[in-house]
């Protein structure tokens, strides 16, 4: 699937709009159905695992990840991270942009590239779609929850 992109403005601070976004165990609460789990100790970092198993039962998949670049905002410079998803199912990666937003506050970009393993090319409109529609709502979530 082509990447695409999400972009929200808020009214935080680029620390406060990082803090929300990198907390992983947080996205649980953000992502129906998810539950998340840190495989290395904190703080985060390169090399940071975890993995979001999203699903029912026999029916839930796994998305390891991978943190590969961790740039926290540190003043006027903006932050980045990126994932890379490393499992057997979900493939591809993730970015996370805060940079101070110029009217105040911060500008999020929230990038992704996101390919299922057995799903055949044909699908990737209807994944592209369900997937901004998802990502969008969790990253509303995650940014408007302290």
């Amino acid at each position: 699937m082509p990447p695409f992109s999400l972009t929200r403005t808020v009214p935080l601070p680029p620390d406060e709009a990082w803090r929300r976004l990198t907390e992983w165990p947080r996205h649980a609460g953000a992502v129906p159905l998810t539950r998340v789990r840190v495989l290395t100790p904190p703080p985060n970092h390169v090399g940071t695992q975890f993995v979001a198993r999203s699903g029912i039962g026999p029916f839930a998949v796994d998305d390891v990840m991978e943190v590969t670049l961790w740039r926290p905002p540190a003043g006027d410079a903006g932050g980045m991270c990126r994932l890379e998803k490393r499992g057997r199912v979900v493939l591809g990666w993730a970015e996370i942009e805060v940079r101070p937003d110029p009217g105040g506050g911060s500008r999020v970009v929230w990038r992704e590239e996101l390919r299922v393993g057995f799903l055949p090319r044909a699908f990737d409109g209807a994944l592209r779609g369900a997937s901004r529609l998802l990502f969008g709502r969790a990253a509303d979530r995650l940014l408007e929850r302290p």
